[in-house]
């Protein structure tokens, strides 16, 4: 089976955004408003469970004050606060404090010589993807991507399958024929209940525990090649698709 497009995760996969801007971001945020809340590197990986920037907000509200979150002036005080957050994540990322993981952006460029498309399958904003690529591909960046699916084009986030298969629809392939390279848990699931072959590249928060039905399970994307990547497709669709999703990723 051909390998046609590479799926995109963004938070994680192509750079270390989370550690390095949005919890920063977020605490930024919660100062400026005048609130006592602070997310440590510790709660914010936990808090990473739930996708979105908005949805992860709500929740940890309701955590700490269930009544005033379900208050009716919850949900905008929530959107301006993401807002902000928003913004001073662009300040960060303008300032240069975020960069692509290794092994990235060679990755990138493989494929687009070779012919292969590309696109972005993720929960945070297209705002926050759009200053990505600006800042650490430049204008041109934004070529390499055929579809971008990002933030709220589809009501349910990972991981649900609703993001991948908006991103198939738009590139017009079936999920075989792709591969999404993730780094979480959530963003396995979310793929591979598309349908969509996974490779997992682990970030600062991934965790070391096993997430099942990965072709792979590796520390970085330093050093994998065009080639290495076809390698491990054209595996995963000799496998019988009864036993795609029993299988443990390997670590690599």
């Amino acid at each position: 089976m051909t390998l046609r497009a590479l799926l995109w995760d963004v938070d994680g996969t192509l750079a270390e955004t989370e550690d390095e801007g949005h919890r920063i971001a977020f605490n930024r945020a919660f100062a400026e408003a005048g609130l006592n809340w602070h997310w440590d590197g510790a709660l914010y990986g936990e808090l990473l469970a739930i996708t979105g920037g908005k949805e992860r907000l709500l929740a940890w509200w309701r955590r700490i004050d269930p009544t005033a979150a379900d208050a009716p002036a919850a949900a905008d005080m929530v959107r301006r606060l993401h807002e902000r957050k928003t913004a001073i994540y662009g300040e960060l990322l303008s300032r240069g404090a975020i960069h692509l993981r290794p092994g990235v952006q060679a990755l990138l460029l493989q494929a687009q010589a070779a012919g292969l498309r590309q696109a972005i399958a993720t929960t945070t904003t297209a705002e926050n993807v759009t200053q990505l690529i600006d800042v650490t591909l430049g204008p041109g960046g934004h070529r390499l991507f055929e579809a971008v699916g990002a933030g709220d084009v589809v009501p349910a986030k990972k991981p649900a399958p609703d993001i991948y298969l908006w991103v198939l629809e738009r590139l017009g392939l079936p999920a075989h024929e792709c591969l999404a390279l993730e780094d979480s848990a959530v963003g396995a699931r979310a793929a591979q209940a598309a349908g969509v072959p996974v490779l997992l590249a682990r970030s600062r928060y991934t965790g070391n525990a096993a997430i099942p039905g990965c072709l792979d399970d590796l520390a970085s994307l330093e050093g994998v090649d065009l080639a290495a990547l076809q390698r491990w497709h054209a595996a995963a669709c000799e496998r019988p698709a009864s036993t795609r999703k029993a299988d443990m990723c390997r670590r690599g």
